[in-house]
């Protein structure tokens, strides 16, 4: 009886486990040893760090408003010359994203240095750029003394016209804020764009872009903190500003070669900036000129000044000769 207890309590486990798998052989431990090379090789791309992802969420960013920008430029110029058969071209599409990703992308990063190091200043550049660019449409109508366009929408009122039309300069001025806008907005035209291409204003806007962009930066450069130890700032500064000029560049070779209507232009943009040196030209000859003028005038007083008068000379001789006289006597 006591040689049957553990035959017996042998017997209960085994039927207490009657789900035991075998052990595994030599083959299957070698299968899980050397996995599948496809499933490797798609397990060995690690995930983006956290330092990637904002990065690539920017850029991401950046490439669909300046694919937004450019798609505006294409559908602005089709309404400016919906007359005429308009075909872009594929240097044209390359040309418009070059420039548009150098002027948007450089703009961005000055105003986050800008703010990195003046906070509440930068509020300030805001307002002014965005008021400047909302009220000038408003003044160019006030100037003008045309009627206020009733014309927009029949079943809008004096007040819905209103509405309408601020929010349409709400939309200029937050886009002339990043980059030229390529519907110029006039509210006394029906169509509410200016079809007529003005080259002046255009170099005005970047003239100012480009100062205004020096400025930040320079300001950045004066308070920058210890955040940019590791960074050249004067390297930095020459880059942003050289990508600005780079970016107005594509924009002149894009307007002077692969625009698809140039040839209706009244004058190209090399004419343009040809009429624009020669005024600034005559400006500085007439400059010099007149201050040339002004010395010779200052010359001949002042000789006039060191001569003495006719009644003086003829009155020196008579003088001495009395004294001569005056002496034999």
């Amino acid at each position: 009886m006591r040689n049957s207890r553990p035959v017996s309590n042998l017997r209960l486990s085994k039927k207490q486990h009657p789900h035991q798998q075998p052990a595994p052989s030599e083959e299957q431990q070698q299968r899980t040893a050397s996995p599948n090379p496809r499933s490797s090789s798609h397990m060995s791309s690690p995930p983006l760090s956290k330092e990637q992802k904002p990065c690539v969420c920017m850029l991401l960013s950046l490439l669909s408003i300046v694919y937004g920008a450019l798609r505006c430029n294409i559908l602005a110029i089709k309404i400016k010359y919906d007359e005429y058969d308009v075909k872009v071209k594929p240097l044209a599409y390359v040309c418009i994203f070059l420039w548009r990703s150098f002027e948007i992308a450089t703009r961005v990063i000055v105003l986050v240095l800008f703010t990195s190091v003046l906070k509440a200043w930068v509020v300030l550049v805001i307002l002014i750029n965005f008021f400047s660019f909302f009220l000038y449409p408003w003044i160019l109508f006030w100037c003008s003394g045309s009627p206020f366009p009733e014309n927009i929408e029949k079943a809008l009122s004096r007040v819905g016209t209103t509405i309408v039309l601020c929010f349409l300069t709400l939309l200029y001025a937050g886009i002339n804020m990043f980059c030229w806008s390529a519907v110029q907005l006039k509210i006394n035209s029906p169509d509410l764009i200016s079809k007529s291409q003005n080259w002046y204003r255009l170099l005005v806007y970047y003239m100012l872009r480009f100062i205004e962009n020096a400025f930040l930066l320079l300001m950045w450069y004066l308070y920058k903190t210890d955040i940019y130890m590791y960074v050249c700032a004067p390297l930095l500064i020459l880059k942003l500003l050289i990508g600005y000029c780079t970016a107005i560049l594509f924009m002149l070779v894009f307007y002077q070669f692969f625009h698809p209507c140039k040839k209706l232009f009244s004058s190209s943009v090399s004419e343009s900036f040809q009429r624009w040196l020669k005024c600034i030209c005559c400006h500085c000859q007439w400059q010099k000129s007149s201050d040339s003028v002004g010395k010779t005038d200052v010359r001949s007083s002042g000789d006039r000044d060191e001569t003495p008068s006719s009644s003086k000379i003829s009155s020196m001789p008579s003088q001495i000769l009395n004294a001569d006289d005056l002496c034999s006597a």
